[in-house]
């Protein structure tokens, strides 16, 4: 489950950059369409998120931003807003040490939306120190801070592995510490069994056979997976395979007839028009973007 929900995300632009604070600071980050985190690396400092008192962060803390909520960091405890807008970008951070420091990464989804699992998680988590998934977090984040420091043509590929590391080991402590409870929100072992069967191969499930797999009706399958998932199962499968087939734009350099036979399409055609459909614009355009 946890792969399916990062391959939603991971077909955004990975955007990570260290930032340095010092004095009287404070940022605000406005809410977008993907998946983040913060890393503490230096200094104290409060995480802000509406509806929420202000939480004390120390070095080594790991904030998940599971949806791109809008949240702030600052030196003192302050509302959203009263801190400045601060965007991610690619920009490097002036040299020196500073009295905060942190490192700050996201998928940012030009298109689409990220998966409704991670919709369902709170605003901002807070992963504590401590235990065996922080110290294999703080072996990913070492090897992450190094990679910011690169400079070399391959440091891309290597920061989003990284990303994705940080991402999975902070969605896996959810999974298992039980810090959101009822994550991933499926109850129903019909529902959870079927998902199963279409994250394994969304291009050749049919409600048909999972219907069948699952010992119910058609109608009843539908409305017991739409009751769990929000949505029908056909769009379900849908979004699953086009999201596999935007991985596959945005990272080989397979042909669009390839790709469409690849997600279960008969027809670049039919391919294409689907893809319009659900990201706005052309896999064309989304593959050179």
């Amino acid at each position: 489950m946890i792969s399916t929900v990062l391959s939603s995300v991971r077909v955004g632009d990975a955007l990570a950059r260290r930032v340095r604070k010092s004095g009287r600071w404070g940022a605000r980050y406005p809410a977008f369409e993907g998946s983040g985190f913060h890393v503490v690396t230096r200094g104290d400092a409060w995480l802000i998120v509406a509806g929420s008192e202000p939480i004390a962060l120390a070095p080594g803390d790991v904030v998940l931003v599971p949806a791109g909520a809008e949240h702030g960091l600052s030196q003192d405890p302050r509302t959203l807003a009263e801190l400045p807008v601060e965007i991610l970008d690619r920009d490097h951070p002036e040299p020196g040490r500073a009295d905060f420091e942190f490192i700050c990464a996201a998928y940012r989804l030009g298109h689409g939306r990220v998966h409704r699992f991670l919709r369902a998680l709170p605003q901002a988590v807070t992963l504590p120190r401590g235990g065996v998934h922080h110290e294999r977090l703080r072996t990913v984040v070492g090897l992450f801070a190094d990679d910011l420091d690169s400079e070399a043509a391959t440091a891309d590929v290597g920061r989003r592995a990284l990303m994705d590391l940080v991402l999975s080991h902070a969605l896996l402590w959810l999974q298992q510490e039980a810090a959101a409870p009822g994550w991933p929100p499926v109850p129903d072992p019909v529902v959870e069994a079927a998902l199963r069967l279409i994250h394994h191969d969304p291009r050749r499930r049919t409600v048909e056979q999972l219907s069948a797999a699952a010992g119910l009706s058609r109608t009843a399958f539908s409305r017991r997976f739409a009751a769990s998932v929000g949505t029908s199962p056909t769009t379900y499968m849908l979004h699953q395979r086009l999201a596999y087939g935007a991985r596959l734009l945005r990272e080989t350099p397979s042909s669009l007839a390839a790709i469409a036979r690849a997600v279960g399409y008969s027809t670049e055609f039919a391919f294409s028009a689907a893809f319009r459909r659900e990201y706005g614009i052309s896999p064309g355009r989304f593959r050179e973007r």
